[in-house]
């Protein structure tokens, strides 16, 4: 009983509460006061320009000895951007994800983005569709190039305002299949490692599980970022169905 209390009060803290961020506010005070004695080091200087409360703005959290970064979108943008861009095709089709790696593929050609939230920007190479990944605007065999990454792992769970299925990933890997043209590539990384559902953050499938709703496709490479953080680059998908939580990074390619 004692121990499940405990595992109940960990998740909540690490899920409900310390994403709020109310662990910052234990550490509130020390860095408040470091910022005043900055502050007050910095209006002492010869030559500094005025400074007053109200045009304040304070940053108390970015004095740290090293840059984070979160894995998981850090390398897969690399990965995938790489490969893209000496593909040479003309068009690049997304969906769904992270609008910083999708802006910057426009820097190597021109990309289709589509979300079922548009996004409205006004960039030249870059064009917004509306479309759920549960049946995509899109024609079957049309799409010569690409990416969906991060983003299989959400589908059915409504966080994002789609229609709840439980079969939500295996649907979203048959779109991307049915819309891929002969020829083609698909780039696709999800969470990879023992089956979970995190309700109504995400799914964590074994990359085997993946590949075989794929298996319409030929699987290229599969690389990975594993539960340490590391990119592991061509590893056996095998190996990692018993992982935590590492991020998948598939490559396919229609015959």
């Amino acid at each position: 009983m004692l121990r499940t209390a405990a595992r109940v009060l960990k998740h909540t803290w690490r899920y409900y509460l310390a994403p709020v961020p109310l662990n910052a506010l234990l550490r509130l005070p020390g860095r408040s006061a470091w910022l005043w004695r900055r502050w007050r080091q910095y209006a002492r200087l010869p030559g500094a320009e005025p400074t007053r409360f109200l045009q304040s703005y304070p940053q108390l959290w970015d004095a740290v000895s090293a840059s984070g970064f979160d894995p998981h979108y850090f390398y897969q943008a690399v990965w995938a951007m790489e490969r893209i861009a000496a593909g040479g095709a003309a068009l690049h089709v997304d969906v769904g994800s992270d609008v910083r790696y999708v802006s910057q593929l426009t820097t190597h050609l021109p990309v289709l983005f589509v979300d079922i939230r548009p996004l409205r920007c006004d960039l030249p190479r870059l064009h917004g569709l509306a479309g759920s990944l549960q049946a995509l605007p899109l024609a079957a065999q049309s799409v010569a190039s690409l990416s969906c990454m991060h983003v299989v792992e959400h589908i059915g769970l409504g966080r994002y305002g789609d229609p709840l299925s439980v079969t939500g990933t295996r649907d979203a890997c048959r779109e991307l299949a049915r819309v891929l043209a002969p020829g083609g590539s698909l780039f696709l990384s999800t969470p990879v490692g023992q089956p979970l559902v995190q309700y109504n953050a995400h799914r964590i499938h074994p990359p085997t599980q993946v590949i075989e709703w794929l298996a319409d496709l030929t699987l290229t490479e599969f690389s990975v970022v594993d539960d340490g953080g590391r990119l592991r680059l061509h590893v056996r998908p095998q190996d990692y169905d018993q992982a935590g939580y590492a991020c998948g990074l598939f490559w396919f390619q229609r015959g």
